[in-house]
């Protein structure tokens, strides 16, 4: 007997309709789950704010009791008192003499000799350059001929320098360095006065001041068998050096 199947029975037909449908609806699915979101629910604590009545409180009013001021002094009254004095004494009236030359008065003519008139001596104060004078300022523990002596105060100058140097702390922080011109003169006492300088900075300037005025005392110059100042100028080279 021959076994006859109903094309209607057959299940796999339709597999691939079933398989496409499948596949849609896990897609779906999958892209549902991936774009869902969740939020935190966060607690929200409701208080319940009770508000009562007002307690005003009458504050009382201070009344501070000021004493007045003093009444202020009486001023005395001081009443003058005038006299009627009949005037019985004659007042001569003073005539004032003009002082001035008119063309009629004479001028007293008198000779003025030379004898009569006083003539003071003003002593002059003469300045002679350091390369031009006849015998430059001695300075102390220098001996010789001018040129020796030129050359010992030029070295004794040099020594004072490195003695008393000392470098600005502030030029130092701030990085100044430069070189400084000091004018100084050695007047006719032999006294160092009219200390001067021009430097990069004040800080520089004020302490080359103070190191030429720690100068001691020399014999002045002299040019022409009197004492003359004598102005002197010297550099002073601020430098830092580089660590």
């Amino acid at each position: 007997m021959e076994l006859k199947k109903n094309p209607k029975a057959n299940v796999g037909r339709n597999s691939s309709l079933f398989f496409a449908v499948g596949l849609n609806v896990m897609l779906l699915l999958t892209y549902l789950g991936l774009e869902h979101k969740t939020y935190d629910i966060e607690a929200v604590k409701i208080d319940v704010l009770m508000l009562e009545d007002q307690f005003d409180e009458d504050i009382p009013i201070t009344i501070i009791d000021v004493l007045p001021p003093p009444p202020p002094p009486q001023q005395q009254v001081v009443t003058e008192v005038i006299t009627i004095v009949e005037d019985v004494a004659d007042v001569e009236e003073s005539v004032i003499q003009s002082t001035e030359i008119g063309q009629d008065d004479t001028i007293d003519e008198r000779e003025v000799g030379i004898e009569d008139v006083a003539v003071e001596d003003v002593e002059e104060d003469i300045e002679v350059p350091f390369a031009l004078i006849e015998k430059v300022p001695q300075f102390p523990g220098c001996t010789g001929n001018n040129k020796e002596l030129r050359a010992c105060f030029e070295r004794k100058i040099q020594e004072h320098l490195h003695k008393h140097f000392k470098y600005p702390e502030a030029a130092a922080e701030l990085n100044i360095d430069g070189k400084v011109y000091v004018f100084f003169l050695i007047d006719k006492y032999g006294n160092v006065t009219k200390v001067k300088s021009r430097g990069p900075d004040q800080l520089l300037e004020t302490e080359a001041e103070r190191i030429i005025n720690l100068l001691p005392k020399m014999e002045p110059g002299r040019q022409r068998d009197m004492n003359v100042s004598v102005p002197y100028s010297i550099p002073i080279n601020f430098k830092l050096q580089q660590q």
